[in-house]
């Protein structure tokens, strides 16, 4: 009698998690043309796509799950702040069009203003995860919600990772996104969400695409990896440079260092803005995020005149401190005396040219 309750009862598992996988919020595995296309990629080899150099993603002693539930049953001491941090409600429908603005909404989500164009990049206002009770966000900083934002003209996504594309978020704004920007292959979630294939400008790395009134979009490598659910490495991920007629930003999107930023530096050089990731970072999966020494070095390669750091100080995804990032810029601007900003959760910053001083 045991055997069949215990058939039973993982049949009944199974089950749930078949059913679970199918929700929309996972998106879909790209088919078709675009899955053709994928496969004639160059960053494609052997049924996934690849870094530019050999980037294993466990890279301490422990494997990817044993580093998981030790980080989800481990100490979690310092991983949250004490108290609520400062934040600034801004009227995003209302800024000021002739202004070239950006506002960080916490993690790695933040609205540019450029010569009158929003680009929206990264948006998570709802959950971070597949389920709401993971990944929750630090106390006084999910102030910003979907409704808040204005019309986009440019919606951004670095790539597919649930605390960089969130279901709910791109759902509730389709109706007011004029484009999406995304690396090649993100575009079947969007397509199974409702966008319109004809409103999606999906790249690979080193193709780029003009997007009218002196706008230019760059797809760029980045060192990371992508994947919703089971199976990794079926969408890209990249990093974008918008050239306009005023500024070129650098959007880095997430990724560990490597040779790309000088190459980038190269083909795209006097950027006025790079918006590079700083936090999460860990020795186990050191080439898929930035570690601290490392972003000197990125940003001495990029040689932008100014940068701002995201991807931290609103949920905690390592075992570093919550400020640790914080620390990192401050001793950027103290230590080595570059140009780095770190403007509150939701303070409008100014996006001028030249190498400005900011707090």
């Amino acid at each position: 009698m045991i055997l069949p309750v215990i058939i039973g009862v993982l049949a009944v598992c199974a089950i749930g998690v078949w059913s679970f996988l199918r929700q929309p919020s996972f998106g879909a595995l790209p088919t078709g043309e675009r899955l053709a296309r994928i496969e004639r990629s160059p960053n494609y080899r052997d049924g996934a796509f690849r870094n530019q150099h050999l980037t294993p993603l466990m890279t301490g002693h422990v494997n990817r799950w044993k580093a998981l539930w030790n980080f989800a049953f481990g100490s979690r001491d310092s991983l949250y702040p004490d108290r609520p941090i400062p934040v600034v409600k801004t009227d995003l429908k209302h800024l000021p069009a002739d202004e070239n603005l950006m506002i960080w909404f916490g993690h790695s989500s933040y609205l540019l203003q450029i010569n009158g164009k929003r680009i929206l990049v990264d948006p998570v206002f709802c959950a971070a995860s597949p389920v709401t009770f993971i990944n929750r966000p630090f106390k006084g900083t999910d102030i910003y919600e979907p409704e808040d934002m204005p019309d986009i003209d440019y919606l951004v996504i670095s790539h597919d990772h649930w605390d960089h594309l969130d279901y709910r978020t791109v759902k509730a704004l389709r109706p007011r996104v004029g484009k999406v920007v995304c690396p090649l292959g993100v575009g079947a979630h969007f397509e199974r969400w409702g966008y319109a294939s004809a409103s999606l400008v999906e790249l690979d790395w080193m193709e780029n695409a003009p997007l009218g009134e002196g706008f230019t979009v760059y797809c760029l490598p980045a060192r990371h990896f992508s994947g919703r659910g089971l199976k990794s490495n079926q969408s890209l991920w990249a990093s974008f440079l918008f050239d306009t007629p005023s500024l070129k930003v650098f959007i880095g999107g997430d990724g560990g260092y490597d040779t790309h930023f000088k190459e980038i530096a190269r083909l795209h050089p006097d950027i006025d803005w790079a918006i590079l990731e700083n936090g999460q970072y860990n020795e186990d999966w050191k080439y898929i995020h930035t570690m601290p020494h490392q972003l000197k070095q990125e940003v001495e390669d990029l040689d932008a005149d100014n940068v701002v750091t995201v991807h931290h100080s609103k949920y905690a995804l390592s075992k570093h401190r919550w400020d640790a990032p914080l620390q990192n810029v401050r001793m950027l601007q103290d230590e080595d005396s570059l140009h780095v900003t770190m403007p509150a959760i939701g303070e409008v910053l100014r996006l001028e040219k030249g190498k400005n001083v900011h707090p």
